[in-house]
């Protein structure tokens, strides 16, 4: 999955997103989307990448627990067949909600 099809994906959520973050002073208020790609998981043959795989994470901020938010973001998901983990968590700093969707594409 190339980013223009994950940024597609996204969009589909009617939720602003950005790359690994929004620029300073210019996060809007939330509920918003960050996503990113830390890592990759390929697959070798004969000492070559045989086959690519990103690992991708997308980030659901919300200032207040949003379960149909959640239902949205995994219902795009499965529209494009991908199986993801997911974990929550506070940022007492931020007074966000994080759920975090970790799978790879």
């Amino acid at each position: 999955m190339d980013y223009e099809t994950i940024a597609a994906m996204l969009e589909g959520t009617g939720l602003p997103f950005a790359y690994h973050h929004f620029a300073e002073g210019e996060s809007p208020q939330p509920p918003f989307l960050c996503y990113l790609t830390p890592g990759s998981s390929n697959f070798a043959a004969d000492g070559k990448v045989y086959f690519k795989v990103k690992q991708l994470d997308v980030e659901l901020y919300t200032d207040r627990k949003a379960p149909e938010l959640e239902e949205r973001l995994e219902a795009a998901f499965d529209a494009y067949g991908l199986f993801y983990e997911k974990s929550e968590t506070y940022i007492e700093s931020e007074k966000l909600y994080e759920v975090i969707y970790e799978m790879e594409v």
